[in-house]
């Protein structure tokens, strides 16, 4: 029966900083200094001579052929406890967890300066580069602290951020207010008008971050990546944010924001559905362009069908009763062409037409008019040409 397996006669345990995480195997390991075993003094020991430990990973995580969490989190500066793995000969340090703390010094308070002007860091139990430790504050992310002072003035209760993330601040300037909406002027069209319609504006929400510790659950990447899940009573959020500051927020009541801050993808490689149970309000600052029927039938360009175009991929726009349709544009054209096809037009009711200046038609065929009765009002001249004019009525009066 074995009787030399590790942790038959205890663990030997450690606490260390990292200093080193350029693991030259890629396994996510570090070189980590302990505390009890390993001097301070990073001229007698410096950090390329420490041990490498391997990170411990949880069960959820398979850490087999890239399956699972990477390995990796932890910077120079991290206060990390685990075990060795060969007892006291303290060479295989195995990490199985963080600590964070509240530092009392930084590592810019200990560099040396050197004759030639560079600076060298000679403590060891800090980060090598200088980084991190940042802030002489608690290691816990401040987006889960949220420091705040209440003050109440004119009995009006005012909150006071004490020590605000730098995203934060970022975010409640970063809105968008007083987007304007379409609005149709009224307009007075022959006997009738066109009603004016004011689509008014709307300002992008403030976020209702309001975190309480310890219910903020934040995890951010050195390079300033962010994911909050915010089980505040009340004050329920999840938000992700790229450094960039593209990104979104779900608010406590289902409420959505997401901004982009530059150009924005979304393929959908089969069908596409969306149904909006409210209004949608549209702006665009540039210009607007929809193509349809994009795909050509299979062997055909402009054979068997012209222009090479599918069939059956309409566009349909329908609105439902008592609902307007209004194009209005406020100093440009309205184009409609239909290249091979033809242009139809029905009003269940009268169809005005308001010219400003002149009208004119051209038609390569004949013109049918069909109606109840005609009136013609000409306040200039009338004129008339033809090859061939037939004229036919019960009474024809002509003056």
């Amino acid at each position: 029966m074995q009787q030399n397996f590790m942790g038959r006669n205890g663990f030997s345990w450690f606490v260390g900083v990292v200093e080193d995480r350029n693991d030259p195997k890629f396994l996510g390991r570090v070189r980590v200094r302990c505390l009890g075993l390993h001097t301070d003094d990073n001229i007698k020991l410096p950090t390329a001579d420490l041990p490498w430990a391997h990170p411990m990973n949880p069960i959820t995580s398979a850490t087999v052929s890239g399956v699972g969490q990477t390995p990796l989190g932890v910077v120079e500066g991290t206060w990390v406890v685990g075990f060795f793995q060969d007892g006291e000969e303290s060479q295989q340090p195995i990490i199985m967890g963080t600590l964070p703390g509240v530092p009392s010094y930084l590592p810019s308070d200990t560099l040396k300066e050197n004759e030639d002007g560079t600076k060298e860091q000679t403590k060891g139990f800090l980060d090598p580069l200088g980084n991190y430790p940042k802030y002489k504050e608690t290691d816990v992310n401040r987006l889960a602290v949220n420091l705040v002072e209440e003050t109440t003035k004119q009995g009006q209760v005012e909150t006071v951020d004490l020590n605000p993330h730098p995203t934060l601040t970022l975010r409640k300037a970063d809105r968008d207010l007083a987007v304007g909406v379409a609005n149709v002027d009224q307009t007075e069209i022959v006997d009738d008008q066109i009603a004016a319609d004011d689509g008014g504006e709307w300002d992008e929400p403030e976020t209702p971050y309001a975190a309480k510790y310890p219910f903020n659950h934040v995890y951010e990447t050195e390079g300033g990546h962010i994911r909050e899940y915010d089980d505040t009573v009340d004050a329920k959020r999840i938000h992700e944010r790229h450094a960039s500051g593209t990104g979104y927020e779900i608010f406590d009541d289902g409420t959505k924001v997401t901004r982009v801050k530059k150009d924005n993808y979304s393929i959908v490689t089969a069908d596409d559905y969306v149904h909006i149970q409210g209004e949608a309000k549209h702006t665009i600052d540039g210009g607007l362009r929809v193509k349809v029927n994009n795909k050509p039938l299979e062997g055909t360009r402009d054979g068997g069908n012209p222009g090479g175009i599918g069939v059956g991929n309409h566009y349909n726009i329908e609105v439902g009763a008592g609902a307007n349709v209004t194009v209005e544009v406020q100093n440009g054209d309205i184009n409609l062409i239909s290249q091979l096809g033809d242009v139809n037009l029905k009003a269940g009711k009268n169809m005005n037409i308001d010219v400003a200046q002149a009208l004119n038609i051209k038609v390569g065929g004949a013109i049918t008019e069909t109606a109840a009765s005609k009136k013609e009002s000409v306040t200039g001249e009338h004129e008339m040409n033809a090859s061939e004019q037939d004229i036919n009525g019960n009474i024809i009066n002509l003056n």
